[in-house]
């Protein structure tokens, strides 16, 4: 089952974190995060049955998002997810659907922006 076009109508950039290095002095220079890709996703807040099962079993995770697959894509837990000014935590590895694997990949977020503060 193909992915529909409208179903993806979020539009997300995926940022990643990138060491800031050092300056002519040799002092470390703060780590920034940079926009990696900007995708079309369909982001999903869990239902509260889902949250609160989530809370139950000490997980963070409070939504999951899904992207047409791609092989070029490469997504992974260092990574986060801004939407509408709000910053998500990629918080797993992408689980490729269930019929070829090929269609689309969908990924758990935890809204704990706490961890991305310099």
């Amino acid at each position: 089952m193909a992915v529909n076009a409208g179903e993806l109508k979020h539009r997300v950039t995926i940022q990643s974190r990138v060491n800031g290095g050092r300056d002519e002095d040799g002092y470390e220079l703060p780590s920034e995060w940079i926009d990696y890709k900007k995708a079309y996703a369909k982001i999903t807040p869990l239902s509260t049955k889902d949250l609160l099962s989530a809370q139950a079993a000490d997980s963070e995770i409070t939504a999951r998002m899904k992207v047409r697959y791609r092989t070029g894509l490469d997504i992974d837990t260092t990574m986060r997810v801004v939407w509408k000014g709000r910053v998500f935590a990629v918080d797993s590895q992408g689980l490729d659907d269930g019929d070829s694997g090929l269609e689309y990949t969908t990924f758990t977020l935890s809204g704990g922006i706490e961890q991305f503060k310099d």
